[in-house]
């Protein structure tokens, strides 16, 4: 039987656990975490076709100048002397063009379709017992400004094969019956569904380890040792593991561990935060506050309120003015609500790993045969996971993938 080491214990690594067990291999996931929090814990749980529009869109540049002197702006990028930061700067940059962000479209449509209808499959199973609905994603907007420009982006997703709604706030107020809303209308995206990752995520970890993975908390991977164009080993603080085939899927952290490998891997850390709302908010569809790029999830006893991307490096600290911004946020579109200070001071963050183009890696690089990458998902990590995770096992096992993965290339060049 072969073995494969999986780095990176998020969603990412957990779901590619879960298909390559499927094939047969023995795994071992190893992560320096205890495999309770990060991203994959504190995100909006969102799974979405409906998000076409990848982060490097045109305009995005302008906007962050903009708003990076707005210190509750929900896009914020800190400047610093880093080459890796500057690269990706460039890199992102060059990929923020209306031609480019045409071709991703349809790329980053199937793959969320396939990880939507995988997601089902797990549901449908025997194997796990998880929150999911399946109940389409509101775009409130207050300006009209804002509203048109989301529908632009609703009528390329129904070129796409998708169904979406131009709503009038009356017409909202009709399916979301018992929340007053500030807003002129909403976009209606029907093909999303949502889930609560903090109930999931442990459901995935005892499945795998019922079914005999091996799971290494608390260990951080200090070192890769390659023999020719293969990696035979890698080193934690505890112990050397061995392998046949290996997997990075370490999210923000991805760069340096390619590094070792002289593989350049341009990916860097985009901070969200949330704060979870215990009581009742009687809202009952997910929903995206535009204007201030706040999501709202109904989850399983409680409502997240999650935003910002800031780019600042690998850091977890939270800055009180952008968790203020999304309790702000939340009073002006739900005027009966209100996010209190505990709430607030509870708030936590986790690290969206961002590729310069808004496409995942997904695959190996031509000058390491027996490692095979997964990560820069942005802000579908959560969305993406059983998709990528179905890939690197079709890829691993030699198989006809699912999807063309050459969009996600691991060598792309930017």
């Amino acid at each position: 039987m072969k073995h494969c080491i999986i780095i990176g214990g998020g969603i990412i690594g957990l779901c590619t656990a879960y298909y390559l067990q499927k094939e047969g291999y023995k795994i071992t996931v190893v992560d320096k975490s205890d495999f309770s929090s990060g991203a994959s814990y504190v995100n909006a749980g969102y799974i979405t076709p409906s998000h076409i529009i990848s982060l490097a869109a045109p305009g995005m540049i302008n906007k962050g100048i903009k708003w990076m002197f707005n210190s509750e702006s929900p896009f914020y990028v800190k400047p610093r002397l880093d080459m890796d930061f500057l690269k990706w700067t460039l890199a992102f940059k060059k990929s923020a063009t209306a031609s480019k962000v045409e071709k991703a479209l349809p790329v980053i449509k199937d793959i969320n379709l396939l990880s939507r209808e995988l997601y089902q499959e797990l549901k449908a199973s025997k194997e796990f017992d998880f929150f999911h609905q399946h109940k389409g994603l509101l775009m409130y907007y207050q300006t009209e400004k804002a509203g048109e420009e989301e529908w632009n982006v609703g009528k390329k997703a129904i070129d796409l094969g998708l169904k979406v709604e131009n709503l009038s706030k009356e017409e909202v107020l009709k399916i979301e019956k018992n929340v007053a809303l500030n807003i002129k209308g909403a976009v209606y995206y029907h093909s999303d569904a949502h889930m609560t990752p903090n109930e999931f995520m442990p459901q995935l970890k005892s499945y795998l380890e019922k079914v005999g993975v091996t799971i290494l908390a608390n260990e951080e991977v200090t070192n890769i040792e390659v023999k020719g164009d293969k990696v035979v080993s890698v080193t934690t603080e505890n112990q050397i593991l061995k392998a046949d085939e290996f997997v990075i899927a370490t999210g923000s952290w991805s760069q340096n561990l390619a590094k070792k490998l002289n593989i350049n891997i341009p990916v860097q850390a985009g901070k969200g935060y949330r704060i979870n709302v215990d009581r009742e908010t009687k809202i009952t569809i997910p929903a995206i506050l535009m204007e201030a790029k706040v999501a709202v999830t109904p989850m399983n006893g409680f409502t997240r309120f999650a935003g910002t991307m800031e780019i600042g490096g690998i850091n977890h600290n939270i800055n009180p003015v952008r968790v203020n911004a999304i309790a702000k946020a939340a009073a002006q579109y739900y005027p009966n609500l209100k996010i209190n200070q505990q709430e607030i001071d509870d708030a936590k963050c986790g690290l969206r790993p961002l590729s310069p183009d808004g496409l995942p890696y997904i695959g190996k690089s031509s000058k390491c045969k027996n490692v095979t990458f997964a990560t820069g998902h942005a802000m579908m990590g959560w969305s993406l996971g059983p998709a990528t995770g179905k890939l690197v096992s079709e890829i691993i096992a030699d198989k006809k993938t699912s999807l063309d993965i050459n969009p996600f290339h691991v060598d792309r060049k930017f």
